[in-house]
């Protein structure tokens, strides 16, 4: 990645797919450098709100040089941006975040998944909750390009699936949802009792009680796990600190046992962060 850096982008279009979730493909120069796992900053058009959104990449066309984001309104700034219509002009700060990884998954992964020798197999298990599902759908992406199919397992409120139908390109997709409608009830980790998943190596993205679920199993199971943190940001550079968590290795830097969201992660193996 070149740097982080302010540019201008247009909208290419929008759409909503769910109550309160929105679907945006935005043109930018950012596309080039972007990962999964990554995210961008958002700015808000009208002036008040100075400080851009954080929000995660769902999927990288380089081809088009467009980014797609899904986000929920959860304020007056993600409301604004659910005004925006095609070729209106955007700000955005990135490529921001370290992003999955996934050379490393494909060197020390790929062919330990699905081996017919172990009962049950061992997969690649991709975990999204709510607004953590987003994510996964480029991670999936990049995953399937270089040959491995994962098995995406993704946590809703109800029947609104959004982006099931995307992420069943790319991998093996399974559901979960909290009343009952639609998949397994439950979360995504009943899916993996229920239908006997036994992960070789997990990756996550999702709401915080979601996670330390998900660190609490990988640790159970003795399974690597990476899990993508959502939090409140301000600058987004690294700059604020205010989005800083606890590890269990001390920063170089800093010498205590801190990490910032927004530059050492959002990405960490679940075992190195408190949370």
């Amino acid at each position: 990645m070149s740097g982080k850096k302010k540019v201008q982008g247009r909208v290419l279009s929008q759409q909503k797919i769910a109550p309160g979730i929105y679907d945006l493909w935005m043109e930018t120069e950012l596309a080039k450098e972007a990962g999964a796992g990554q995210f961008i900053g958002i700015y808000p058009e009208d002036g008040a709100h100075l400080l851009p959104r954080p929000i995660s990449i769902c999927e990288v066309d380089k081809a088009r040089g467009a980014l797609r984001v899904v986000y929920r309104i959860v304020g007056a700034g993600t409301a604004w941006f659910a005004t925006w219509k095609p070729k209106q002009k955007v700000d955005i700060l990135g490529v921001l975040g370290n992003g999955y990884p996934v050379r490393e998954v494909l060197e020390n992964y790929t062919g330990k998944e699905n081996k017919k020798e172990e009962p049950g197999g061992r997969e690649i298990v991709l975990l999204g909750g709510g607004i953590g599902i987003p994510p996964m759908l480029e991670l999936a992406k990049e995953l399937s390009a270089q040959g491995t199919e994962p098995v995406i397992v993704a946590g809703y409120r109800d029947q609104n699936l959004f982006l099931a139908d995307d992420l069943a390109k790319y991998g093996r997709v399974l559901t979960a949802t909290e009343d009952g409608s639609a998949g397994v009830k439950g979360n995504v980790l009943d899916v993996l009792s229920k239908e006997g998943i036994r992960p070789a190596l997990i990756m996550a993205c999702g709401p915080m009680p979601m996670l330390r679920a998900v660190k609490a199993f990988a640790a159970k199971e003795g399974v690597l796990a990476y899990i993508s943190l959502e939090e409140r940001m301000a600058c987004g550079v690294g700059a604020c600190l205010g989005c800083v968590c606890k590890t269990t290795r001390k920063d170089p830097h800093s010498h205590v046992k801190n990490a910032r969201i927004c530059t050492e992660g959002p990405v960490f193996e679940a075992g190195e962060v408190e949370i």
